[in-house]
């Protein structure tokens, strides 16, 4: 058995995913690591017209699942691995890479993970925040225009066109997928099914 444990942190877009990431992180400190979905979009530079166009972001084939398999495979192996760089603002691919340590315990953030067995096969436990649309789509809102450069249009284009049918279609039929299911207002750091949990796999790793 290795002694790296994998755990994966689904829900549908700003369902609450980072923040439960970055809490998990912080509960076990220099001992956990965080490999994001995120960094594995194929570069759609080329292809991409406009806010809420043409490339659908939010399909399984936007991201580049077979590489970010490989990469779970290596933490789990104990390997760091150089994982890729991706710009939102540009939808480019960066040459630079970025090094990800093996830890004892490695947290795999992504709205896809739970759906795609390439990834979902190698997690050892998962969660997955259940928030209702609404929240969703205001935080992606807030979000985008704020920190991505989006315009007010083109995420609701892109969140009632793509978003919401991709989550409907694959994020959401994989919560039955998740060992673990948590509402998107649960509270931080009082909910104890939550830390219960976090004990348990501590003990198992022995930390």
């Amino acid at each position: 058995m290795s002694s790296v444990f994998i755990l994966g942190i689904a829900g549908g877009s700003c369902s609450g995913k980072t923040t439960l990431t970055q809490y998990v992180k912080e509960a076990f400190g220099e001992k956990a690591n965080v490999l994001a979905q995120d960094n594995f979009y194929i570069d759609q530079s080329h292809r991409f017209d406009r806010d809420g166009g043409s490339v659908n972001f939010d399909h399984p084939s936007s991201i580049d699942f077979s590489l970010m398999g490989e990469c779970i495979k290596g933490l789990k192996a104990g390997k760091d691995v150089a994982i890729p760089i991706y710009d939102f603002a540009t939808h480019t691919r960066e040459k630079d890479t970025h090094n990800v340590e093996s830890r004892s315990l490695i947290i795999i953030d992504g709205t896809l993970i739970l759906s795609q067995d390439v990834v979902s096969n190698l997690l050892d436990a998962s969660f997955f925040m259940d928030t209702p649309e609404g929240i969703r789509f205001q935080r992606r809102l807030d979000r985008d225009t704020r920190e991505r450069g989006r315009t007010e249009q083109g995420v609701k284009d892109q969140f009632y066109k793509q978003v919401k049918p991709m989550h409907d279609e694959w994020v959401g039929p994989s919560k039955s997928l998740a060992t673990h299911v948590f509402s998107g207002d649960m509270k931080f750091p009082t909910d104890s099914a939550l830390n219960t949990i976090l004990e348990n796999i501590k003990k198992r790793l022995l930390l």
